[in-house]
């Protein structure tokens, strides 16, 4: 009796693993559509649509990549420049206008020269020199100053000016070799030949 059991037993097993595999190859396999298309566009207008795109692109990533390299030179090459206005005692006399560089270590200064010009005045505390500029003569002036005594601005402008005003008739040799002068005293004096005072 038991291995009758066992053969009916074996018997119905096979017959549902039959029944299974019958259910299942009946089912049809899935089907999958195609995804609608966009209208055709010739290539020709791809290729191009696609040149225009990568074109703007680089033209914005040029674009900010030289924004960037602008605004890190400016900040790495910034100078402090404080500017003031200096009264005289009691706030008598012409004002005076001050410009100072903490990086150059330099004080410029606009001046009077005469009743309707102007001229400008650089202290170089680094380079121990002062440099006239007017602006109505084509010539530039320096001097070297002692580290512990450096002339009042008064002196220095009178100074400068009976120095140019000899200048007129002379035939001094300008400074041929630039390099002593500070970068401000350069700016200033880029245009015109320079004299020593």
């Amino acid at each position: 009796i038991p291995p009758a059991r066992a053969g009916k037993g074996t018997g119905t097993h096979g017959e549902m693993d039959d029944s299974s595999k019958e259910a299942l190859m009946e089912e049809a396999p899935p089907r999958y559509t195609e995804s609608p298309r966009l209208p055709c566009i010739p290539h020709e207008l791809k290729s191009l649509l696609l040149m225009v795109v990568l074109v703007v692109v680089a033209l914005v990533v040029v674009n900010i990549t030289f924004l960037l390299l602008g605004l890190h030179l400016s900040e790495s090459h910034a100078e402090t420049v404080l500017r003031m206005t200096i009264h005289g005692l009691d706030g008598e006399g012409t004002p005076q206008h001050l410009a100072m560089n903490k990086k150059e270590r330099t004080g410029t200064f606009a001046v009077r020269d005469g009743l309707n010009a102007s001229a400008t005045v650089v202290y170089d505390y680094s380079k121990l020199l002062v440099g006239y500029r007017s602006w109505r003569h084509r010539a530039c002036y320096i001097t070297r100053v002692d580290k512990d005594n450096f002339p009042g601005l008064d002196a220095v402008t009178e100074t400068f000016q009976r120095r140019q005003d000899e200048d007129v008739g002379d035939k001094s040799v300008p400074l041929a070799d630039r390099s002593i002068l500070g970068t401000t005293i350069n700016i200033l004096c880029s245009a015109v030949p320079v004299y020593w005072a």
